[in-house]
Order: C-alpha cells, then structure tokens, then sequence
C-alpha cells in the first residue's frame, strides 16, 4: 500500500455502541476488529477500514429501500378507499371540459 510510513489511525469516533448486527455504530467495525486494532498491522488495518466503509454504504442503503418501503405503504395506504365508503363521483369543473367529439348518435 501507498503510506506504509505512517500508522494507519483508528476509525473510532467515540460512539462505541453496537448495532443488531454486532457493528459499531460510530466506526462500524466488528468487535474483534475493534479489539485486535493494535495487534493488525498497516495492510490489515486498511482492510478493515475500507470494509467499514462498504458497511456504512450497505447501512445507508437499507436505510433509503426501507423509507421508500414505508413511504410507499403510507401512500398505498391514503389511496386505497374504503368498501364501506359511498363511490366518489368526479367532479367536473366546467361544462366545457366535456368533448363529445367522438360520439356517434
């Protein structure tokens, strides 16, 4: 790798709480990669870190999919009438919106 001359610094970013999948929710590392941090050397570390990163874009991801699902339910939901509901006629606005150039008598 390029700077094998500097240390590759921790992701850490002082939220060190885990997530249901057992991933850091500030630096999105897993427990052992969090653990053996120090024990890693340079190559490993980037390793992790660029796999944090392909973490961070799933969980944004799944984030997006899962707004979109809802958003979509809520609006599913608003459209979708009741049966019990009388049907609703639609309103015209003018007589002139009617064309009846296409029927025949």
């Amino acid at each position: 790798m390029q700077l094998e001359f500097f240390e590759v610094p921790s992701p850490c970013v002082g939220v060190c709480q885990s997530n249901e999948k057992g991933y850091c929710l500030g630096c999105m590392r897993t427990r052992d990669e969090r653990q053996d941090w120090i024990k890693l050397d340079n190559d490993n570390k980037q390793k992790v870190i660029k796999r944090c990163i392909q973490r961070k874009k799933r969980q944004k991801n799944m984030n997006k999919v899962s707004e979109v699902v809802v958003a979509q339910a809520e609006s599913n939901q608003a459209e979708q009438p009741s049966l019990l509901d009388p049907p609703s006629k639609p309103k015209l606005v003018n007589d002139s919106d009617l064309d009846f150039g296409d029927f025949e008598l």
